[in-house]
């Protein structure tokens, strides 16, 4: 074992570069994201929606862990690389049980959840002991995620709303977890001023989740019009899922993710801030991207007619979570409550009243104006810094 076991080497002002290897291993966080939005596709009810949120819960949880710890770790190293293809692995089968997770499937899902969390922790564990700060720290992180893993595969093992109230004490144990900095009888709390953190290397990864999710937006459109008659209708509809789709992406990526990086960077506390930031509020802007996705499907495919429920509430509640997320995460970065994103809120809230009353072509134009605006308005206030 060498002196610093497979941590990364921190040079001061120097960007700690996604890995290549990271990357690879995003990938079944792809088909991840692509199984969660058929999954509500497929049961487009409250309990179908309930199940579809806390897989993703599951899965963010999963893939943001395994990013703080690639923070720490150097992912050139070939143990490290040999423990992501594991994960992948494992991640795999995770994905390919959401269909049926809350069915047959739900003892996979739970065993390769609790693989990724207990393996990746005690890898670390393993991996970093000559450290002692990333010992006591991973020491404290391993006991919460052995706890969750227990039921996770207690709830895998039950069913019906014995498995979903075993996985929602997990995912509740879970999230709990890095707000009370893991605290562990016995070995106490950790601080979030003693969290290293290469805030250019969590941002990026971020941002690159980010895309994901919009990428897999734009598949779910591109495939929804195959074989499609390219009607007035179909054609808007589709003109309309990917104009909502590069606003959400300019809202996120004209100012926010590169700046986010250097506040970060410059924080005198940067892992309270990636705990925040990073961890808990970057979920709801992915979901937000999910549930438009969703409803871009549903619009091309009944473009005109009457907008039921469940269309109005996935064309202008995803939008809505997309700036709700972007709007917290703005907040947890910069302390500053972004005006242009309540504005493009208010303007989603408007369209709440008239929703039953006009077609779902014309509200899913009418959600994506909302995001064009936010995102002119914001590229005209940054225009405007850099020229003053």
């Amino acid at each position: 074992m060498t002196k610093k076991p497979l941590l990364r080497e921190r040079r001061e002002h120097e960007h700690a570069r996604v890995t290549y290897v990271e990357l690879f291993f995003d990938l079944v966080f792809v088909f991840a994201v692509t199984q969660l939005s058929h999954a509500v596709l497929a049961h487009p009810t409250a309990e179908g929606v309930l199940h579809a949120a806390m897989l993703l819960a599951a899965v963010w949880w999963a893939w943001v862990c395994t990013s703080w710890i690639t923070n720490w770790l150097d992912p050139e190293r070939v143990p490290v690389r040999l423990m992501m293809f594991l994960l992948m692995a494992a991640g795999l089968v995770l994905s390919a049980a959401i269909p049926d997770a809350f069915g047959r499937g739900g003892l996979a899902f739970a065993c390769a959840y609790a693989f990724i969390q207990v393996g990746r922790s005690l890898f670390f564990l393993i991996g970093a002991w000559g450290e002692k700060s990333h010992r006591m720290n991973v020491g404290r992180i391993q006991a919460w995620v052995t706890l969750s893993a227990g039921f996770w595969i207690a709830g895998g093992l039950l069913e019906g709303e014995a498995r979903m109230i075993a996985w929602a004490i997990a995912i509740g144990v879970d999230y709990l977890s890095a707000a009370v900095g893991f605290w562990t009888p016995g070995l106490g709390r950790s601080n979030t001023s003693d969290w290293v953190v290469e805030g250019g290397h969590m941002a990026e990864r971020t941002a690159l989740f980010t895309i994901i999710a919009l990428g897999e937006s734009i598949i779910v459109t591109g495939a929804t019009v195959v074989g499609m008659p390219w009607t007035f209708e179909v054609v808007t509809a589709f003109a309309s899922s990917l104009v909502g789709s590069i606003a959400m992406w300019w809202i996120y990526f004209s100012f926010t993710a590169e700046a986010a990086s250097e506040a970060i960077a410059e924080a005198e506390d940067p892992g309270a801030i990636a705990r925040l930031a990073y961890t808990y509020s970057h979920l709801v802007p992915i979901a937000g991207i999910i549930v438009a996705a969703v409803g871009d499907e549903w619009v091309i495919h009944h473009a005109a007619g009457h907008t039921d429920f469940k269309v109005a509430a996935a064309v202008i509640g995803g939008p809505a979570l997309f700036l709700l997320g972007v709007l917290g995460f703005k907040l947890a970065v910069f302390k500053e409550l972004s005006r242009t994103r309540l504005v493009g809120l208010a303007l989603l809230a408007l369209l709440i009243p008239i929703a039953g009353h006009v077609s779902p072509l014309v509200l899913s134009v009418l959600s994506t104006l909302a995001l064009v605006v936010v995102g002119v308005w914001e590229t005209m206030i940054l225009e405007g810094r850099r020229r003053a």
